[in-house]
């Protein structure tokens, strides 16, 4: 949930702000938030 947050606080950052963030990066965080929930439930 945790990188689900950051994940979130950024794109809604970089959609305000037009601050650019490589998308590698958010498909990473993306990806990653994603597995950890799924594992978690």
């Amino acid at each position: 949930m945790l990188l689900l947050a950051i994940y979130l606080i950024l794109a809604g950052i970089t959609l305000l702000f037009h601050i650019t963030i490589p998308t590698i990066i958010m498909g990473i965080l993306a990806l990653a938030a994603g597995i950890l929930i799924l594992i978690g439930k």
